[in-house]
Parts: C-alpha cells; sequence; structure tokens
C-alpha cells in the first residue's frame, strides 16, 4: 500500500534509539574507584572506568549521565571532610534537575562507609580472633541507622525523580578463606565476609521498607554470586589489593573486570528496554 501511494519505506535504523537516562549517587563503589586514574580531585573522587561508565556504553543507556556519587560518602548529612553525603548528592541533583521526571534510571551503593568498614579491616589484620569479632559486632549495632538512612535516601529519590527505577546494589565478598592468609587469616576473613552480607542482608531491608512505605520502585541487586572466585585472594581477583600499601585508597575496591561484573549484574536484574523512553 505503500508503494501504491508513492511513499517510500523508512528505514529501521532511521527509528529513534531508545534510550534510558541514568543517575548514580553514593559511595567509592559507584564512584568508580579502583577502576582507573582519577578524573576528580579529592575531596570528591571518582574515574571514568566505572560500572557507571560501563552502563553508559551501552547504546540503550544515555551517555549523557550525571554521576554525583563520591569516595567516602555517606548517607545522611553530616559527611565527613566534606565529601558530599548520598544525602547532598541527591539534593545537589535534584536542585539541577538532574534527577527529574525523566529520570528512568538511578543507581547506587552506600552503606559500607557508614559502618566505616576500615576499622575491622585493620583490627582484624593484627588483633586475636576474638578482638576481631568483637569488633565487627561493634559495627553491626549501627545497622539500624544505616537501614533508616538508606530508607529515607530512596525515598528521597523517588519524590524527585517519581517514574525512576532505583536500583541499590550490594557489596562483594572481599575474602575467600580457602585462598590463605592475605592481611587477614582465613577465621578472621570469615568474620568480615560474615559482616558483609549482614551489611547487604541491611541493604535488603531497606530497600523492602522504602518499596512498602514510599512505593520507591527501587531493587536489590546481590553481587556475591558474580565475584565469587575472584576475591583479593583468587587466583584471579577483581578486587584491588597491594599488600605493600594494606590501606592505599583503590584497595578492597573493584578493579575494571569488577566493575564490569557489577554492570553485568545490574542488566541481568533490570531490564532496560523496558525503561527505556520511545
Amino acid at each position: 500500500m505503500a508503494m501504491a501511494l508513492g511513499f517510500a519505506a523508512i528505514p529501521a535504523e532511521a527509528a529513534p534509539v531508545p534510550d534510558v537516562d541514568l543517575v548514580a549517587v553514593g559511595d567509592s563503589y559507584t564512584a568508580g574507584v579502583g577502576a582507573g586514574s582519577y578524573i576528580t580531585p579529592p575531596p570528591c573522587v571518582k574515574t571514568d572506568g566505572g560500572y557507571v561508565n560501563i552502563l553508559t556504553a551501552l547504546a540503550i543507556v544515555d551517555d549523557v549521565v550525571s554521576n554525583g556519587a563520591c569516595g567516602g560518602a555517606i548517607i545522611p548529612d553530616d559527611g565527613p571532610g566534606g565529601i558530599p553525603s548520598v544525602m547532598e548528592q541527591i539534593a545537589a541533583l535534584d536542585a539541577s534537575e538532574g534527577l527529574s521526571g525523566r529520570t528512568e534510571l538511578v543507581t547506587l551503593t552506600a552503606g559500607a562507609n557508614d559502618l566505616d568498614f576500615t576499622t575491622p579491616l585493620a583490627v582484624c589484620a593484627v588483633s586475636t580472633i576474638d578482638v576481631c569479632l568483637q569488633t565487627i559486632q561493634a559495627g553491626q549495632t549501627r545497622f539500624p541507622v544505616i537501614q533508616a538512612d538508606l530508607v529515607e535516601a530512596l525515598t528521597a529519590i523517588h519524590q524527585a525523580a517519581p517514574r525512576t527505577k532505583i536500583v541499590v546494589s550490594g557489596y562483594p565478598l572481599l575474602f575467600d578463606p580457602a585462598g590463605g592468609p592475605t592481611l587477614l587469616t582465613p577465621d578472621a576473613q570469615r568474620l568480615v565476609n560474615a559482616g558483609t552480607m549482614a551489611l547487604n542482608y541491611t541493604i535488603t531491608q531497606a530497600v523492602a521498607t522504602a518499596n512498602a512505605a514510599a512505593k520507591a520502585n527501587a531493587v536489590y541487586v546481590d553481587v556475591t554470586e558474580e565475584f565469587a572466585g575472584h576475591a583479593i585472594n583468587s587466583a584471579v581477583p577483581w578486587i584491588n589489593f597491594n599488600p605493600a600499601d594494606p590501606f592505599a585508597l583503590q584497595n578492597f575496591h573493584p578493579n575494571a573486570e569488577g566493575h564490569q561484573a557489577y554492570a553485568d549484574a545490574l542488566t541481568a536484574a533490570v531490564n532496560l528496554q523496558a525503561l527505556a523512553r520511545r
């Protein structure tokens, strides 16, 4: 019929490419720490090789992306050393309309800095297993506060961007106890891994609460399966660790392969095509 009416067929490649407006907030894992050279100076450090950048390389994700995440960020407003907290990142993006009714996807990681995860690592590296356990248990007393703060952050994102899907990713297990001693003994590694799993559970509870109370449209993405066999003391690690400088900034953060694993976990859990604006 089109030919009979004299209309030329529209080539398929001329159709508009669907895209997803992506906004990121959170801590160093979302800021890309560990994935390459830093592109911003302290106090807000990030790289251009993190999982957010990997996502923007996908044809469906808009390459005009707002990544407000900063290494060292905690969730509430009283962040340390001038580092914008997650709540401050959300407020700034809301004010600039980086977060808006057009935003389809928000991704974040948050909670580890609120727990001060480096303290258990430092203590467990030099102390008895009993002291290590006590330190981890002391940190876990903060879980109710972390959960409440994360619920507040997810609610604020939903209010600023009501149609967005919010993806909250957890943290990988840092150690493989079967891989032998690396900074920590195998027993201490098990305790730290258990602490990570408990933090991840707290994050899942925050997501569930925000969805129930505020219809936040959030989803939790577990990355522990993606990182299985790729701990810092595995044969092929996807997490940075330099034993000559145990507490360097990039240590205990995903390397390039680890950030790819984060991107893969997100795209496996979220149907980006369904989110895409056409």
